[in-house]
């Protein structure tokens, strides 16, 4: 019941918002072609489906964003778990990520492109550096709030390293790793279109700027809204596999 509930206000929400956009256009004076209706971007839609364009631009993107924010995530917690596992060496690294963290990945994309020239890797790059500092840093914290009682018992079960980090601290750990990992999938997303609009000749973020360059806002318009709808499901799936952990260890439902 809960879960028609929660579908049944996406829905809603998305009407209301298309029901926006059709009045805009209505009180607009914008030229079509320069501000399109909600069926105008439905009917360019359809376009793509047809000649194949938005698949084969949604199997790009995804397939540069899997590998991206994978290798983020995983690289960002098992390092997160090691640094927050060693607090004298985490406060020589600290400042140093506190000087990276706040540039926005966008910045280092001239220099990626320089180094790694235009395709995949470009975009996989700037996904990775957007996902990874908020994993990082959460998962340290994450680390360093744990109670010491978890230590006290495992020391006297005799858990050692790294049956340790894995059965005590990892799962003691997650309800706080776990909202950074949901919250960096939205910033790798976001980025991942950056990345595609500079670094890639393929995507939903290259679909954006050709529709641009041949002036058809509705192919614009229908690819946005696109990117929107697999956000939303992409936030909605990384919300189920949460929970599913978070139930196997014990935790809330």
């Amino acid at each position: 019941m809960k879960k028609l509930l929660s579908a049944k206000n996406v829905i809603i929400s998305i009407l209301i918002l298309i029901g926006i956009w059709q009045l805009a256009f209505v009180i607009s004076d914008y030229s079509e072609a320069l501000f399109p209706s909600p069926l105008m971007a439905l009917q360019a839609l359809i376009e793509m489906i047809k000649d194949g364009t938005l698949l084969d631009s949604i199997a790009a993107s995804m397939y540069r964003f899997a590998i991206g924010y994978g290798l983020s995530v995983i690289v960002a917690v098992i390092l997160g778990l090691i640094l927050g596992s060693l607090p004298r060496v985490f406060k020589y690294v600290d400042p140093a990520l506190q000087l990276l963290r706040p540039i926005s990945p966008t910045a280092w994309m001239p220099f990626v492109v320089l180094l790694f020239g235009i395709g995949d890797l470009p975009a996989i790059v700037i996904i990775f550096i957007a996902a990874f500092f908020p994993v990082l840093l959460s998962t340290v914290s994450a680390v360093s709030k744990i109670n010491d009682i978890y230590f006290r018992v495992s020391d006297n079960f005799g858990i050692k390293q790294p049956a340790l980090m894995w059965k005590v601290i990892l799962p003691a750990a997650f309800p706080q790793i776990a909202n950074a990992i949901h919250l960096a999938l939205g910033s790798a997303w976001i980025f991942l279109v950056a990345g595609e609009m500079v670094g890639a000749q393929s995507g939903l973020g290259y679909q954006i700027i050709d529709a641009r360059n041949n002036i058809r806002a509705d192919i614009l318009l229908a690819t946005i809204l696109v990117i929107g709808l697999i956000g939303l499901l992409l936030d909605f799936l990384i919300g189920l596999l949460e929970k599913r952990i978070l139930r196997s260890w014990g935790g809330e439902n």
